[in-house]
Order: C-alpha cells, then sequence, then structure tokens
C-alpha cells in the first residue's frame, strides 16, 4: 500500500502548542506519532512523507527513522534541514533505505498522477486532467482546493492516509461541492 502524511515534527516541543496538539510533552507526541505510523504502515508499505519530519540533525533523525515501519520517501520541507546531508545510510525500522527526494515529486499509480510538494499550489501538473497535489505545512488552516489536500498530522488524526483514504476524501469533497451549488 502507499500512504502520505506530513508535518510530524518529531522532537520539536513547540509545535505542541503552536499546533494546540493534544500531548503534555514532545516524548508523547513522538510516541503517539510513531504508534500511529506503525498501526497503519506495514513492513513493505511505502509512506511519502511530505515535509517537515523532524527537528533536530542527522543523527536525532536518524532514531525516528528507525523506529518506523515501511519504505519512507521524504519529499523535504523547511525543517529537513538534515535531508541535505549524507543521508544513504538511515534504515527504517523494517530495513530500508530513506529516500530522499525533489522538493516537487511527482507520482504516477496506475493513470493517477500525485503531485507532491510540501507548500499547497493553486495549480499542478495535469490538474486539469485528474491530477491530485497533497502538501503539508498549513497543518489543517488551508481549506483543500479542487482536487488538493494536507494530509498533514494535524488534520488526520495524527495518523498517515493512505491513498484510498485520499481518493475518498477527494471524492466526497467533490460531491459535497457539486450538491451544494445552487441552481437558477
Amino acid at each position: 500500500m502507499i500512504f502520505f502524511t506530513a508535518d510530524t515534527h518529531y522532537g520539536h516541543a513547540n509545535i505542541i502548542n503552536l499546533c494546540n496538539r493534544p500531548f503534555t510533552s514532545v516524548e508523547e507526541m513522538d510516541a503517539k506519532l510513531i504508534a500511529n505510523h506503525n498501526a497503519v504502515v506495514g513492513e513493505n508499505d511505502t509512506v511519502y512523507h511530505i515535509g517537515d519530519f523532524a527537528f533536530g540533525n542527522l543523527y536525532t533523525v536518524e532514531k525516528y527513522f528507525t523506529r518506523l515501519n515501511g519504505r519512507i520517501r521524504i519529499i523535504p520541507g523547511g525543517h529537513d534541514k538534515w535531508a541535505f546531508s549524507e543521508t544513504k545510510k538511515i534504515i527504517t525500522k523494517t530495513g530500508y533505505r530513506v529516500e530522499v527526494l525533489p522538493q516537487l515529486y511527482s507520482l504516477r499509480v496506475g493513470e493517477l498522477v500525485v503531485i507532491l510538494c510540501h507548500y499547497a499550489m493553486r495549480t499542478w501538473e495535469k490538474s486539469h486532467y485528474g491530477s491530485i497535489h497533497l502538501y503539508g505545512h498549513s497543518h489543517g488552516n488551508l481549506p483543500a482546493l479542487n482536487r488538493s489536500m494536507d494530509v498533514g498530522v494535524d488534520c488526520n488524526n495524527f495518523y498517515p492516509l493512505s491513498l484510498a483514504d485520499v481518493e475518498r476524501r477527494l471524492a466526497n469533497e467533490q460531491n459535497d461541492k457539486s450538491t451544494s451549488r445552487t441552481t437558477i
């Protein structure tokens, strides 16, 4: 399966207050985020983490990856300075090497094109042809626009979302918009 997430901010104590997260300490937050990740992501699943993974240097960040299931692919966000270091040796809990991708990444899953960027865009590659855009950074403070959505943990109960979850939510939003239009 394929999963998407963003804005975990592992090791970032102040994010609890900034985003009104329901945790009393950074240790509690980190433990819950890791448990939620591993509850849905299997050993061989792929996770696209769309930025702001963790605070700290490469050594600190590596400690989080070694506790997480799956093949993790990072699209760096503004707080991921470590991602531009030597990351080739970072291994996940299930033995996969962490892969750092470009800051704007296009993924094809069958016929579906998925555009990944930490920052929300108003238009993106093939946006008029059914592609979707997934982003983070806004911590749930930006409404979805057309076929785009925030996959950050703050607006997804602190869990990664599967591709099926994303498609279902986007379809529901499209249905809600079409049924709420006024006809004259």
